[in-house]
């Protein structure tokens, strides 16, 4: 079975956000993972230091096939630093992992697909 990790910005940290109907949206993308036959987990990060050791942790769980870094990380122009740390981290801890992008949270599956 195929190994997906979602790497996205942690809802409950987006001021002026309904964190809760977010994180519900990102569960129910999890669950088309399942749908498809994809083992899928998601990492939740946010711009302070605990988003290193959280996302290196993360990725040492197992061999990802793919890791996708959801747009709530790479479209803010303020989080460009933690978007380049994500990719460093991604290529330093699960090498043999594909990197894919989505456009939102509802299509992670669909970016890892490309690449599965």
């Amino acid at each position: 079975m195929s190994s997906v990790l979602v790497v996205g910005y942690d809802p409950q940290a987006i001021p002026g956000v309904d964190g809760e109907a977010l994180r519900a949206a990102l569960d129910k993308e999890l669950a088309r993972f399942a749908e498809h036959g994809i083992d899928a987990a998601m990492a939740l990060v946010v711009f302070d230091g605990s988003a290193e050791s959280a996302l290196v942790a993360s990725l040492a769980e197992r061999p990802w096939d793919v890791v996708v870094v959801g747009g709530g990380i790479r479209k803010a122009e303020p989080l460009l630093p933690l978007f380049e740390r994500v990719v460093n981290l991604i290529r330093r801890h699960a090498p043999q992992a594909a990197i894919a992008f989505n456009t939102s949270g509802g299509d992670s599956v669909e970016a890892a697909q490309r690449w599965l």
